[in-house]
């Protein structure tokens, strides 16, 4: 019990900072994952809807919910694929590119303050066994 407690209690505090760096950008959670997807796929920095739905692990009617947001604030583009007639690339703007560069430093700020009391040593090893742990459960990504 006092390792579940734990983790949902860490749970909840991690999401919360998360979500005020997320927000200082004008960004929510979700946002921010399509679109620093979309940067970490390198040049042209384009996917499809159902690459995007992998890498989210989201349905697909919650990619699109999240496409459809940011296309409307001009962060992303949805365009019919060249070499598939039913396809379709989903890429980042200039705004959205600018969007993201601005906000990833600040996320990788607040990871880094939130495990400033753990080693590097340490933060291997919890990351060794909740990796265990998940996959024990049946969750292979990572």
């Amino acid at each position: 019990m006092a390792v579940i407690g734990r983790l949902s209690r860490l749970s909840r505090l991690i999401d919360a900072e998360l979500r005020r760096t997320f927000s200082a950008h004008g960004l929510d959670p979700a946002s921010f994952d399509v679109l620093a997807t979309l940067r970490r796929s390198g040049p042209p920095h384009h996917l499809t809807p159902a690459e995007l739905m992998r890498a989210s692990m989201v349905t697909s009617g919650a990619v699109t919910q999240r496409l459809d947001r940011l296309e409307a604030r001009g962060l992303v583009t949805r365009t019919p694929s060249e070499t598939d007639g039913r396809g379709v690339h989903v890429a980042l703007t200039d705004d959205g590119r600018a969007l993201i560069d601005q906000a990833l430093p600040d996320h990788v700020d607040t990871e880094n303050r939130l495990l400033a009391a753990l080693t590097k040593t340490q933060r291997d090893t919890l990351s060794d066994g909740l990796r265990n742990l998940l996959e024990s459960l049946g969750d292979t990504t990572d």
